[in-house]
């Protein structure tokens, strides 16, 4: 994050210029928030909220492997944990949280795409998800989209995946919309559905939780492919710091640790083929 050359600045001036190139500090809450070798100084990371498994907040405490490798990637830049402040960031307001300064890089299953990379870079990626089901554990006749014909599958309202596989797989699949994917398990296991579908991580965190591990299973048969990355302020100098970290978190073994403390009790294996992806040295 070229947080010492930051931290060094000795004019008002330089330093505001780095500030803007790594996110501004428009809508700070606290301090400045670059230099986190400077007392006090934050670094503000938007994560989902509503994630189980992925980014997920529970009064003061923030869990999930987005997290992980948020606090990861921030240790690694000179920040300690609780110099880091967490904000919520729906997929909706994602690129303008950047561009407006309210972050400085997003962790929230944020999918590198052509699209946004016009206004938005990318370090990573740091994980390779998949579109997915999730079915009963003791399902064995759900194998894969195919198989969804004369079923009932659930997806969250507005989201185009349950419709995706409606175009593309199971012209006779029978579609409901829920407010959120928790919905759409709770449906599942009083037996009004048959399946859940979004990407594969999202659908193991969700399963994962307390009230409904050990009862799902991820089918494990991703359709498609999702490269999570760190979204950045367009311009940035961040990729190659960034990319280093995540990296070093695959190397290490705590890329690894992270998602299986995430994913703990649901048959889930990340496709091996994809993961852990080798991000590069300059934006993705």
């Amino acid at each position: 994050m070229r947080k010492m050359r930051i931290a060094m600045a000795a004019m008002g001036a330089v330093a505001a210029l780095t500030l803007s190139a790594c996110g501004g500090d428009g809508g700070s809450s606290g301090g400045e928030t670059q230099g986190g070798s400077a007392g006090g100084d934050t670094i503000r990371i938007g994560i989902k909220f509503d994630q189980p498994g992925l980014g997920y907040k529970s009064g003061n405490d923030f869990t999930g492997f987005d997290v992980d490798v948020a606090k990861y990637v921030a240790n690694e830049l000179g920040y300690s944990t609780d110099q880091i402040e967490f904000v919520e960031s729906p997929s909706a307001n994602r690129e303008n949280m950047l561009a407006n300064g309210q972050v400085d890089m997003i962790f929230a299953t944020y999918s590198i795409t052509d699209e946004r990379k016009k206004t938005v870079d990318f370090a990573g990626p740091y994980f390779v998800a998949g579109q997915d089901l999730l079915v009963s554990a003791e399902n064995t006749d759900i194998k894969g989209p195919d198989d969804l014909n004369g079923k009932n599958l659930c997806s969250v309202t507005g989201s185009t995946s349950a419709q995706r596989i409606k175009d593309e797989h199971a012209e006779n699949v029978n579609l409901l919309e829920r407010p959120g994917y928790a919905e759409c398990v709770t449906a599942m296991q009083s037996g009004q559905i048959d399946a859940v579908t979004t990407d594969d991580i999202i659908l193991a965190g969700l399963a994962a939780q307390p009230n409904f591990k050990g009862k799902f299973k991820v089918v494990g048969n991703p359709f498609s492919e999702e490269r999570y990355g760190v979204g950045l302020p367009k311009g940035t100098d961040q990729c190659a710091d960034i990319n280093a970290a995540i990296n070093k978190m695959v190397e290490s073994g705590a890329w690894e640790e992270a998602l299986t403390a995430n994913t703990e009790g649901v048959d889930y294996k990340f496709n091996e083929e994809l993961n852990p992806p080798k991000p590069g040295d300059a934006c993705a």
